[in-house]
């Protein structure tokens, strides 16, 4: 069976390119504009809507694309095994959030950023919680024992680090990554 022929002409510019696009805004510091975006890839702003639900959800895969390269230097730069390794693992990734400039920027800019960081039902939070499950599933296929289930070991790892990262209501915790990895330590069953 064939089928019919799409209506309209072909987009000008792939998801790809809208993802690159706004890649480049968020490393630039500058808040993501989906109409200045289409309108520079020549595509009109419900194509963009199209692809990724929302301005949210084009943050979402924005945000997770920029994490993804500082999560795979601090797993293929960690040291030692099981809880040992998770601690390391998240330590580097932790202070590499910290110090992200991109990621300040748009936790200063975006009104919403805490929620699109943060919420389960977005795309950020579940994708960083399943990588974070990724590697205490690597870990414990060595030998580890995990205190917890992995999932929910993940979940309490990726949500304390929010907390310690995002978190604008306590000056005296937000960036603190030193307590951060004590209480990463204390969960992992590693002394510090």
């Amino acid at each position: 069976m064939t089928q019919a022929p799409r209506r309209g002409r072909p987009p000008a510019a792939t998801r790809e390119d809208v993802l690159a696009a706004a890649l480049r805004a968020y490393l630039h510091g500058e808040r993501l504009d989906v109409q200045a975006i289409a309108l520079d890839l020549g595509l009109g702003r419900t194509t963009v809507y199209r692809w990724f639900g929302s301005r949210e959800g084009l943050i979402g895969e924005v945000v997770v694309r920029a994490a993804e390269p500082l999560f795979e230097e601090a797993r293929a730069r960690a040291r030692g095994r099981g809880a040992a390794a998770l601690l390391d693992t998240f330590d580097r990734i932790n202070h590499a959030l910290a110090s992200a400039p991109a990621l300040r920027r748009f936790l200063e800019l975006e009104r919403d950023a805490l929620r699109i960081l943060t919420s389960s039902g977005g795309s950020v939070h579940p994708r960083m919680v399943e990588k974070v499950r990724g590697y205490i599933e690597e870990e414990t296929a060595t030998g580890y024992e995990a205190p917890a289930e992995p999932a929910t070991l993940a979940y309490a790892i990726v949500r304390l680090a929010e907390a310690f990262l995002y978190n604008d209501a306590i000056a005296t915790v937000r960036g603190d990554v030193d307590r951060l990895r004590e209480i990463e330590a204390a969960l992992l069953g590693v002394s510090v």
